[in-house]
């Protein structure tokens, strides 16, 4: 019994050991990102990054319009795709119990979870910018739309399969028809979790380069006209960062270090809205 016991304790704490090697090993790179930005971006931070446009060669300038792109077409995308995944994951949740519907539903968005945002962008390339003939701050919006659904549509599902059934049956004891029920109920209960989700689908499409590079594009002026090419921090920091120039890099790293602890921050509020939601409940 004894040699059981002490090679289960052996077994414990290799496992454990190992455990805390893989997190120390995964802390030591995202401290290195995390330090190289510090070090290289906050001096390249300075007022001109917020109030001037992104320069040309040898010049000086800074990143308002890539800045107030980004903004708007994360905004727009999240405005687009919240509703959609929402609905879609109320759906899966209140409804999705029988037919063949909703399995087909949780397949496609499992793929898109996982799709390379790249072969996103390729998609609204093909079904609007080139309908349209022109790169469009609509098409980047469309492109991050398209990431924002899936991760609204998982969490939604999930938050109200969270909500017991005996709420449900309560309403319903009461009178209340199932889109109340739905309305007044089981989305109150879990709005928190599903405020966490639309969080997460904001930070996940924060920094995203590859599906504005065949949609947005960019443009080094200023424009608030989504029907036009538009600025975006991830495109200015891929081409700023590839570029010879000096300056260039500077502000590449400024951006760099502005996306990091922008999508830092929102995944920070994400965790605190769901652990004081999970102690509520």
């Amino acid at each position: 019994m004894f040699t059981l016991y002490a090679r289960r304790r052996l077994i414990n704490a290799l496992s454990l050991g190992i455990s805390v090697l893989a997190m120390l090993f995964g802390l030591f790179w995202l401290g290195w990102i995390l330090v190289t930005l510090l070090d290289h971006g906050l001096p390249a931070l300075n007022s001109a990054v917020f109030t001037r446009m992104t320069p040309p060669p040898g010049s000086s300038g800074g990143l308002l319009n890539a800045i107030f792109g980004s903004l708007m077409m994360t905004l727009i995308a999240t405005l687009i795709g919240t509703p959609i995944g929402i609905l879609a994951g109320t759906y899966l949740a209140e409804f999705g119990q029988r037919g063949w519907l909703a399995p087909v539903t949780r397949f496609i968005n499992d793929v898109l979870l996982s799709a390379p945002s790249i072969v996103i962008g390729m998609f609204i390339y093909e079904i609007y910018v080139i309908r349209v003939g022109h790169f469009s701050g609509w098409g980047g919006a469309l492109a991050l739309s398209v990431l924002v659904i899936p991760v609204v549509i998982r969490t939604t599902e999930n938050m109200l399969r969270l909500v017991p059934n005996t709420l449900r049956e309560a309403a319903a004891a009461l009178g209340a028809p199932q889109w109340k029920i739905i309305s007044f109920v089981t989305l109150r209960a879990s709005r928190a979790g599903i405020l966490t989700g639309i969080l997460l689908a904001v930070a996940r499409i924060s920094g995203e380069t590859a599906p504005l590079l065949f949609t947005a594009l960019n443009n080094q002026f200023w424009s608030s006209n989504m029907n036009q090419p538009m600025a975006n921090l991830p495109v200015v920091i891929f081409q700023f960062a590839m570029s010879p120039y000096d300056d260039w890099h500077n502000l590449a790293w400024a951006g760099a270090l502005l996306i990091t602890f922008g999508v830092l921050t929102l995944n920070i509020v994400a965790r605190v809205v769901f652990r004081q939601s999970a102690t509520a409940h």
